[in-house]
């Protein structure tokens, strides 16, 4: 080979690993920013935004460039969104919120050959559809475990239950209900329809006739607010504690309703303000701050954690030369890593069987973490309720 070709091909060759070195792929945000889904979808979204700068600076040889659309909180626009995403050349999608939503659009996302990664539907059925492309990170066992591991360890009696009949919440709250009543606990199931507002009726039903000491909300933010409402109103005098699920326990929610927040119970990976020791959490509390100026809740860390790993998955595909040959989702399935929310691996189903979740109380001006008793930053105020 002559002196020039030789300096073609190594010039040729640098070029070539210039530009593996700066690979850039896109990833789909289908997420709700509007419609009564909007506060959570905006909060998951801030973690979302979050991985891709970390990786974007960690990683050193690829990079993630987010696509994002508003599904508005409906079925149908997921699923356009998710197939407007594809249009646009994302090789997964990250995001999603509400089992109804999550459901058609995870399909779309299948039929499409995309990788889909959520933390926000825990309906057991996303789960036993057979789609070979869907991840979860939590699920409707993590919650339960958490919610029932508190009101044993208050030492309740009696709990009423309030819970949306859309399926996520109707699955755990039967859940909930089925595992109290094995352990000899009193339960009152009270049905609620997402579209009312007015939930007057039902505390009054808790006040009156079921006279029990603990409430469990499950259902989203919107409705909470309505029945916190209800019960200051109501004020039904034997209740010694008020819980929900997802969505509750954040700095977000005692800021917007510093009224109805004190002393009531919610889910939560860890606790506010939160002091981070591990390499990842530092990296992810720095840019969170910085991006957002505000201190990370749980919602950014499930969407930091969720695309963190699909991002992995991503630059292991690429490395391997599998992207276009469903790589994504086969490097999705070897996952097994230690993150802000502890161990994730995905079973075949594309569940992630490690997770549990903690219960935080909102304590003065502070998310403390109350349950379990080893994780726990300060003990329950109990009784305790917001009025």
């Amino acid at each position: 080979m002559s002196k020039i070709k030789t300096i073609a091909f190594a010039v040729c060759a640098a070029l070539g690993a210039g530009s593996a070195y700066a690979e850039e792929f896109l990833v789909g945000v289908q997420i709700p920013l509007t419609g009564p889904l909007a506060r959570v979808g905006m909060g998951t979204q801030e973690g979302i935004r979050v991985a891709a700068e970390v990786f974007n600076k960690t990683n050193g040889k690829h990079t993630i460039k987010l696509v994002t659309v508003d599904d508005e909180s409906a079925p149908a626009k997921a699923v356009a969104a998710v197939e407007k995403l594809a249009s646009q050349g994302v090789v997964a999608v990250t995001g999603g919120y509400g089992s109804n939503n999550i459901s058609p659009a995870s399909d779309a996302a299948n039929k499409l050959g995309l990788a889909y990664i959520t933390s926000g539907g825990v309906d057991d059925g996303l789960v036993k559809a057979g789609r070979k492309n869907f991840f979860r990170i939590n699920n409707t066992e993590g919650y339960q475990k958490a919610l029932v591991g508190l009101i044993g360890d208050l030492g309740v009696k009696s709990v009423s239950i309030i819970y949306s009949t859309k399926d996520a919440t109707h699955g755990l709250a039967a859940d909930v209900q089925k595992t109290l009543g094995a352990k000899g606990i009193k339960v009152a199931m009270h049905a609620f329809d997402p579209a009312i507002t007015d939930f007057k009726p039902i505390l009054n039903k808790v006040k009156l006739r079921d006279r029990s000491e603990f409430i469990a909300m499950v259902g989203y933010e919107n409705e909470y607010v309505g029945i916190l409402r209800a019960a200051r109103v109501l004020k039904p005098t034997t209740v010694k504690a008020i819980a929900g699920v997802w969505s509750l326990a954040t700095p977000k929610m005692a800021a917007d309703f510093p009224d109805l927040m004190p002393n009531v119970y919610g889910t939560a990976v860890l606790p506010f303000p939160v002091n981070f020791t591990t390499a990842d959490g530092k990296a992810f509390g720095e840019a969170y701050t910085r991006l957002h100026k505000k201190e990370p809740d749980y919602l950014g860390q499930f969407g930091y954690v969720q695309s963190m790993l699909l991002f992995e998955a991503i630059a292991r595909a690429a490395d391997a030369g599998t992207i276009k040959k469903g790589g994504v989702i086969e490097e999705m399935r070897k996952t097994d890593r230690q993150t802000l929310i502890g161990r994730v691996q995905f079973d075949a189903n594309g569940d992630n069987k490690n997770f549990t979740q903690r219960m935080g109380q909102h304590q003065g001006k502070k998310v403390e973490l109350v349950w379990p008793k080893e994780a726990a930053t300060a003990k329950p105020v109990f009784p305790g309720v917001p009025w």
